[in-house]
């Protein structure tokens, strides 16, 4: 066999030295995890990331979130956890929300929640192993990892040491945003990991009345930027106030809507 003559950790070859995958915790079991990836932040990754939890979770599935955004981890309010996280001897255990998706994030170990993490991309990339390897998931037939946004060192460790078996690509209307999330679609590409669908975010207004689609961002593009990727999967989510006050008052547990049914029977 030839030797690698290139940069392992920057590169996308699929070659053997390329597989830095870390084993998880040795009492974990987890069937299949997918990352939640943009290219910026505020799009709706962690809103996205909480529903398909809470859609598998409802499907039958023991789902399970890691939240590896540490500097602006929301996962724990969204489902409405004030405790922090415990553990043993043996590993660290995630906190469980009221339907028993199990949730690790930065914010359960913060004394609180508004403390900010200060940290360079190196520890913050070593905090992020540490949930995979020293968290103790219990029978997940799901994770869902909320990623940090862009294409930096932090996302770039996790697609290495994390075995993703494939991500869902978030996005919102507007021209700007999608030229930088294809990026992020670009990276999984370099890194063979499959985009299995695009979530458009903010895609739309329902009148109350009438039930008229008002594009208030402009045209959607997300079918186009799935046909630009390879992807058949599509998804639009529109502003909904309900959905939102779910969110806010930590019970994305209780939300409405179809908007990822679909999605989710694709991963699925």
């Amino acid at each position: 066999m030839s030797e690698c003559s290139h940069d392992c950790g920057s590169c996308g070859e699929n070659c053997a030295q390329r597989d830095m995958h870390k084993a998880p915790h040795e009492l974990s079991k987890i069937k299949k995890v997918i990352g939640v990836v943009s290219g910026k932040g505020g799009v709706g990754k962690s809103l996205t990331t909480a529903m398909l939890a809470v859609l598998a979770e409802r499907n039958g599935f023991r789902a399970a979130i890691l939240d590896a955004d540490i500097t602006g981890p929301s996962i724990p309010k969204m489902f409405g956890i004030t405790e922090k996280a415990t553990g043993t001897e043996l590993g660290i255990l995630p906190a469980m929300s009221k339907k028993g998706i199990e949730i690790m994030s930065m914010n359960l170990l913060l004394e609180e929640d508004t403390d900010p993490v200060i940290w360079r991309g190196p520890v913050i990339a070593g905090a992020v192993l540490q949930f995979w390897t020293d968290v103790i998931w219990n029978d997940v037939d799901y994770m869902f990892v909320d990623m940090p946004p862009g294409t930096g060192d932090v996302p770039l460790s996790i697609y290495q040491s994390i075995p993703l078996d494939g991500i869902v690509i978030v996005t919102t209307p507007q021209d700007l945003v999608s030229m930088i999330v294809l990026k992020a679609a670009h990276m999984a590409e370099k890194m063979n990991i499959p985009i299995l669908g695009v979530v458009e975010n903010m895609s739309y207004v329902q009148c109350p009345d009438c039930g008229k689609k008002i594009e208030i961002f402009g045209e959607s593009k997300a079918a186009a930027m799935a046909e630009q990727i390879g992807c058949k999967n599509v998804a639009r989510v529109p502003f909904d106030g309900a959905l939102t006050k779910c969110a806010d008052n930590g019970l994305i547990e209780l939300f409405e809507g179809e908007y990822l049914d679909e999605l989710f029977r694709a991963i699925e």
